[in-house]
């Protein structure tokens, strides 16, 4: 199983990830040795996160939200919120 997952950032910026171990990579970020983007923007948390049945699958889908524009992340969000 693997997650797609949206992250809030201490600066209120968004960073979009995929992973297989979702508990374990919230901790890489949260300690610096997650992305790059991430580093000096902790204490990071995630907003959003959806499963993919495989690796591709997840990767194809983190590459489409990262394309979305902030607002349309924002509504992804609040969906699975029910906001």
């Amino acid at each position: 199983m693997y997650y797609v997952y949206i992250l809030k950032c201490r600066d209120k910026t968004l960073y979009t990830g995929s992973t297989n171990d979702l508990e374990n990579r919230l901790k890489a970020h949260n300690t610096g040795k997650g992305a790059k983007y991430t580093r000096g923007r902790g204490p990071v948390e995630i907003v959003y996160q959806e499963t993919c049945p495989d690796k591709s699958t997840a990767l194809k889908r983190e590459a489409k939200i990262k394309r979305y524009s902030r607002e349309k992340k924002l509504d992804l969000i609040r969906s699975q919120h029910g906001q």
